[in-house]
């Protein structure tokens, strides 16, 4: 079945783009999503004349996709979920989670928008890719963890947390304390900066002819 395509369909074409694609997924996804329409005679021609309105009304579309996705680009979605020893999860993460999640952080999005080509069964950080237009893609990281803690020492280490319950409590205390500590000493000594080599040198040079002019005196 031959469809002229409205917008950009990954795999398939660009607006204006006359396609051909199995009746099923025309029926059921591009003509009632308005992403696409039957290329007949008299849609041909209606859609030539209405060209330029498509084309303004996707850039518009996309301009606005586009400063959403600055803001929503790169956010980490904490998700807590109950998980075995080995990290595997008791049920699963799915695109409406993930979605649900962006929405608690101020962003409006659906499930339809969230790639994920299936359910996240194990905890970890996961890069999921997030459709805010045919045109405007943006990444966003579900940090899947068994508690807070968890959560926030995968954050800082970008690492999968799968020890046992009592080691994990450890592990965290150890890590977050270490980076509290690291980050109190870059706030007490914000200039304290690593000396050059050669000035290093030339200090250490002169302290040794002021101890053998000592020793000669």
């Amino acid at each position: 079945m031959e469809v002229i395509l409205l917008e950009r369909v990954e795999k398939l074409g660009l607006m204006g783009d006359v396609v051909n694609v199995k009746p099923g997924y025309a029926r059921n996804y591009l003509l009632p999503k308005n992403k696409a329409i039957s290329a007949t005679a008299t849609n041909k021609e209606q859609f030539e004349n209405k060209r330029n309105e498509y084309e303004a009304t996707n850039l518009e579309t996309k301009n606005e996709a586009e400063n959403i996705g600055k803001k929503l680009d790169g956010n980490l979605v904490t998700m807590v979920r109950q998980a075995g020893e080995n990290g595997n999860l008791y049920g699963s993460v799915n695109a409406r989670d993930v979605a649900d999640g962006l929405v608690e952080i101020g962003f409006n999005v659906n499930r339809i928008q969230i790639s994920l080509e299936r359910p996240i069964k194990t905890v970890g950080l996961h890069p999921i890719k997030v459709a805010l237009h045919p045109e405007v893609v943006v990444t966003v990281t579900a940090n899947v963890a068994r508690s807070e803690d968890e959560a926030k020492l995968q954050e800082k280490t970008g690492e999968a947390i799968i020890a046992a319950e009592s080691e994990t409590e450890n592990l965290v205390t150890a890590v977050l304390a270490e980076a509290d500590a690291r980050e109190t000493m870059q706030k007490q000594n914000p200039q304290d900066e690593q000396k050059d080599p050669e000035e290093d040198l030339e200090e250490k040079s002169e302290e040794t002819t002021d101890i053998d002019i000592t020793l000669e005196n």
